[in-house]
């Protein structure tokens, strides 16, 4: 009598397999989508998702790799620099005048490092396809429901459309992840096609932020294109340039705003401001004031109402310029290293740098929970792209005829 052979499926890899895809399609496709209709589905989707990742790798052991890289990126200079940031972050509570609040925005820092390590010790060694063909699929349906939500009346519980701009700058950034997956597929006409429908989506928002973002990603995109080595090269001088050069920015822009713009404006009167805090404290550029001063501070007097809004100014404000410093050695060390082994990716990661820095640049909130949080994810995104590059082309059919 012949035996039943044993059955070869495992259900704790299953189940994992099942997991995983759930957590992707929450990362790539909840997420963005989301985003344009609650203000704060970022944060609560995102730690949901990785908990599903990390789940599935603790059941099928698909994550063996990702300690020892994981170890090998802590101990690089960039995290050297990394680490000396955070520890002048944590010594600035000591002189800071709002150290509850401060200390609460250092938890919300410290809790996304903890969020993005999980991620990535949680994210499979290989990953599959049709895992990350979601990614795209959830791009292009919200630059769809953005358009839709755009061309309609502001409804009462969002006149500003804050969520909307909100879901557009979290689209913008998805966007460059999943063109280069698409790109290195070889669907380059898929990917110029989710491209105009989000640039599409973002020409309707109700301010010019996202668009402004995407625009200065797209330069940066085409510049690495054509050119990986110097692309990167350039991305990563001009970030930490600025952001260490920081404080000349209002003698320089200063004047030649006045002259281009003639009559006084808002941008004159922020760089002004700007200008006579360098000059009026110039022992303060050292140390800075403290975490969250460049925000709380225009509530109480100790800044203008008027002061700038953007990461440039407000991290030489309340870091000075050792967190300045350390600051532009971890951007520099982040770009250059963050290209790899895969250049079909590198525009990709470029442009998304670029967007990132320039919406810092523009005046986001960038001491937000939900920003940190969209960063995790898209780093965590072109991880996973990385790691579904282990082969690019299809096997060969090969025809064998009988004799």
């Amino acid at each position: 009598m012949a035996r039943l052979s044993p059955t070869l499926a495992d259900p704790s890899s299953d189940a994992a397999a099942v997991l995983r895809r759930l957590g992707f399609w929450l990362l790539f496709f909840a997420t963005p989508l989301a985003a344009l209709f609650a203000r704060r589905a970022v944060v609560v989707v995102a730690p949901l998702a990785i908990g599903l990742l990390a789940l599935a790798a603790a059941l099928d052991g698909g994550s063996k790799l990702s300690g020892p890289r994981l170890r090998h990126i802590l101990v690089s200079p960039g995290s050297v620099a990394g680490f000396l940031l955070l520890f002048w972050t944590v010594l600035s509570l000591v002189w800071t005048p709002f150290l509850p609040e401060a200390s609460e925005r250092l938890l919300n820092i410290v809790g996304m490092l903890l969020l993005a390590a999980i991620g990535y010790l949680a994210l499979p060694d290989r990953m599959r396809s049709a895992n990350l063909y979601i990614l795209p699929v959830g791009v292009a349906l919200t630059a769809l429901a953005a358009l839709g939500l755009a061309l309609r009346p502001a409804p009462m519980s969002d006149p500003d459309g804050q969520s909307l701009e909100r879901g557009l700058v979290v689209l913008v950034l998805f966007v460059w992840p999943a063109i280069s997956w698409l790109h290195s597929r070889g669907r380059n006409m898929e990917a110029l096609l989710l491209a105009v429908a989000v640039a599409l989506a973002s020409l309707v928002a109700p301010t010019p932020l996202p668009f402004q973002g995407l625009a200065v990603g797209a330069l940066v995109f085409a510049v690495a294109a054509i050119a990986p080595k110097t692309g990167t090269v350039l991305t990563a001088s001009v970030m930490a340039g600025l952001l260490l050069l920081a404080p000349l920015i209002p003698f320089v822009l200063k004047p030649l705003a006045a002259g281009f713009l003639g009559t006084p404006s808002a941008l004159t009167a922020e760089l002004e401001v700007w200008r006579s805090i360098v000059l009026g404290e110039p022992l303060r550029l050292v140390t800075g004031h403290g975490l969250e001063t460049a925000l709380r501070g225009r509530f109480v007097g100790l800044l203008p109402a008027n002061a700038p809004s953007t990461i440039l100014f407000e991290i030489w404000y309340e870091l000075g310029l050792v967190g300045a410093a350390a600051g532009a050695v971890v951007l520099f060390a982040a770009v250059t290293g963050a290209v790899g082994e895969r250049p079909p990716l590198i525009p990709g990661i470029m442009a998304t740098f670029a967007t990132a820095y320039a919406f810092g640049c523009l005046g986001i909130g960038t001491a937000q929970v939900w920003w940190f949080t969209a960063l995790v994810i898209v780093g965590l995104i072109f991880v996973a792209i990385e790691r579904g590059q282990f082969r690019t082309k299809r096997p060969k059919a090969i025809l064998r005829t009988g004799r």
